[in-house]
Order: structure tokens, then sequence, then C-alpha cells
């Protein structure tokens, strides 16, 4: 069962609290997947749920989220998740991967949600949405993924060979200053200025900063840099699962490109794909306006 939270006493961590992300209600919901999970909700509006999920990164969290939250929540009932080993969630030591994720949001979609939503996702967070959607049609009536993974013609590490990286990476001395390099003030911002074609938010950094200096936080990064968290080849062995109308919103990002995309397009009929330029990977929050009209857009043209 989801419980609210009385804030700051539930979500206090050693050193200093991590502040909400959002200004709205903030809930747990204890999933068999992947332990305690965090979610901001405003179910003030009547309409058709919208659940958003975040990327994976050495420092995601709802944040990259926010400014859809707050749009949508004056017109919808809208979600919005830390998933498992970030934000308020639970950083507990465990094997994360995408099945784990595409369970949280599973189970989140049946037992907090409760009717069909529309889902968007941002980054590496759209293979998990993808899968959620395929394993459970009927609780998914459409995706819009921001950014999403999967069509690049660069080969990221699969198999024994993440498996190899992923026990390098967690060795104690080795894993704790690798992530602490990453995860500096100025690191954090160098990494932010990659995806922003214009200046970065500094809420965004500051955010970053805060969530990756809470106890566990680099359990879960660990599988993402490693290539544990990426589907091999998610165009061809994952994304034609989604029977789903999608709509994939792109320009350039620093480290993945869009090669296989056009392609794939001619082959999905249930897919279309907008173009949002310039942006550098998260047009959300460069473009949140021009990235709300194209969603809205798809939604209209359902019917």
């Amino acid at each position: 069962m989801d419980s609210a939270i009385n804030p700051p006493d539930k979500h206090a961590t050693r050193g200093r609290p991590l502040p909400a992300a959002v200004d709205a209600p903030r809930h747990d919901l204890q999933t068999s997947a992947g332990g305690r999970v965090h979610y901001y909700a405003d179910t003030s509006a009547g309409g058709r749920p919208l659940v958003l999920i975040h990327s994976i990164n050495a420092a995601p969290s709802a944040m990259e989220m926010k400014p859809l939250f707050e749009h949508f929540r004056a017109c919808r009932p809208v979600y919005a998740l830390d998933l498992p080993g970030f934000g308020h969630s639970e950083r507990a030591k465990r094997r994360y991967s995408p099945e784990l994720y595409a369970k949280v949001i599973g189970e989140f979609l049946a037992e907090v949600v409760r009717e069909p939503a529309d889902l968007i996702a941002y980054s590496l967070g759209c293979e998990f949405a993808a899968i959620a959607a395929a394993n459970a049609p009927e609780r998914v009536n459409s995706l819009a993924l921001l950014s999403p993974t999967g069509f690049n013609t660069r080969g990221l590490p699969t198999g024994a060979a993440a498996e190899r990286a992923h026990r390098f990476l967690s060795l104690p001395g080795l894993s704790d200053g690798l992530y602490g390099l990453l995860t500096t003030r100025a690191s954090i911002k160098y990494f932010y200025n990659q995806v922003f074609a214009g200046s970065t938010p500094p809420e965004l950094i500051d955010y970053a900063y805060a969530t990756t200096h809470q106890p566990g936080a680099k359990i879960a990064p660990l599988y993402f840099l490693s290539g544990l968290l990426f589907t091999p080849r998610a165009c061809d062995s994952l994304y034609p699962r989604v029977t789903q109308p999608v709509l994939a919103l792109y320009d350039k990002d620093p480290n993945i490109d869009f090669q296989e995309l056009p392609d794939f397009l001619g082959r999905q009929s249930n897919w279309r794909a907008e173009r949002l330029t310039p942006t550098n990977g998260m047009p959300q929050w460069e473009k949140p306006a021009e990235t709300i009209a194209a969603i809205e857009r798809f939604w209209d043209s359902l019917g």
C-alpha cells in the first residue's frame, strides 16, 4: 500500500537532507521488485493519469521531469517517480536491471494509478517504460519518449563484458574514487552543460549535487556505468514489442545518437517522431513549451 509522508523526518538522511524535487504531495509505495519507491502526486485534476519517468545516470531523480509535472498538474492527475536507487527512494544493495525498473513501473501502475495512463519517459527511462508497456499493455495508453536511448550505432558493453565492467567498477577504492569524481559540483556542471544548448538552470545542478551525496548514492549508478541497465539492441529487441502509440522527441545528445531511428520509424506504424531544435538531450528543460506542445498534439491526434 502507498502512504502519505510527513516530511521532513521520513526522508531525512545522514548529513544534509535531500529536499523535495517537486512541491507536491509525496508518498511511498513498497514494491516487491525495488523496495520502497518514492513518488510525487497531484491528483486534484480529472482526466487520464500521467506518469513521468526520469532517466538513469549518476545523478537522476524526479527533478528531471519537474517542468512537465508543473505544467500538466493543472489539467490531469500527474505522478512523478523516483526510481529505485535514486532520489528519495530506497538505495539498497541489490542487483539493478532493466527488468527490475520495468517491474517497479508495472507495480506502480497496477497499485497506485489503477487505470490506463499516458507515460512520459526520459532517456534510458524510455527503455524501462517500453518494457512495462509491452508487459502490461492494458495499463498504458500511450508513450512519449524524450531523447530515447536504443537507436544509436555506438555499441555498449553487454552480457559478460558488462558483468566484468561492473565487478571492476565496484572495487571499493575504485568505486569511491570514480563516483566521487563524477559527482563533484564541477563535474555535475560540466555534464549538464553538455546536454544544454543554452545555459544550465542552477536548480538542476544544485539538486543533482544533493542527491548524489546521500547514503547509498553510488550503488545503482555503477550498474548504469557498466552498461548493465541498457537493453542490447533495444531498437530491434524491445521497441517493436510496444503496441501503443509512441511519440519520440529528439535532436542532439552528447551521449547517444539516433542514427537508426528513421529506419525504425519506417517499420513501426504506431511510432512517430518529432525533432526539437536546438536541444542537446533535455528538451523538457531547455524547450519546455515546445516539448509540451508536441506531446499535446500527439495526444490530440489519438482522439
